[in-house]
């Protein structure tokens, strides 16, 4: 996906029908375009992490992708009578369950990534390194620490994070 060919592609085939549906629908062209990128950056974690499997064209999925992101946008800014003009796209049940499902991996992720920027800076500086760096060896050593402290250190930083976004009420209100 990070190919360039297959960018330029999808921009070509695909983002003119989400750039028209965003500018009728209460935006403009940069935030279609703002859009586009987070929900094309989303797709790409989201194959690279999470092997990512389609069960329906990219196009339905990818256009119903930037539907959602800006519907949440706008809903975000509580902007006031708001007109959404829909569009007739055929959508199957795989599809609305493949982005259902995304879009709860992505509200999953955003609970994470803010309760991680609330841990401590060694908690942080451990669990960013142990990500890149696969061995807790090497980890160990680039932090300057004994690895029987890094393995300790690494669980005990894991389970205050786990706890803290389980205890979050954006993550219950997932759950419901």
């Amino acid at each position: 996906m990070n190919s360039p060919l297959v960018i330029q592609s999808i921009y070509d085939r695909f983002v003119p029908k989400v750039v028209g549906y965003i500018t009728k629908n209460s935006g403009n062209e940069d935030s279609a375009k703002d859009v586009v990128q987070e929900v094309l950056l989303a797709i790409y974690h989201q194959a690279k992490h999470k092997r990512l499997q389609l069960t329906c064209p990219f196009d339905a999925y990818f256009f119903l992708l930037c539907k959602r992101r800006w519907l949440n946008e706008i809903k975000k800014k509580s902007l006031k009578e708001v007109t959404i003009n829909e569009e007739v796209v055929s959508i199957n049940d795989d599809t609305l369950q493949l982005v259902e499902e995304f879009d709860l991996e992505q509200q999953k992720k955003l609970v994470f990534d803010y309760m991680f920027q609330k841990l401590g800076d060694a908690c942080k500086d451990l669990l960013k390194t142990s990500f890149e760096i696969k061995s807790m060896e090497e980890v160990a050593q680039k932090l300057g620490v004994s690895y029987a402290y890094a393995r300790k250190k690494k669980s005990l930083c894991i389970s205050q994070l786990t706890r803290m976004v389980q205890e979050s009420s954006d993550y219950k209100n997932l759950k419901a």
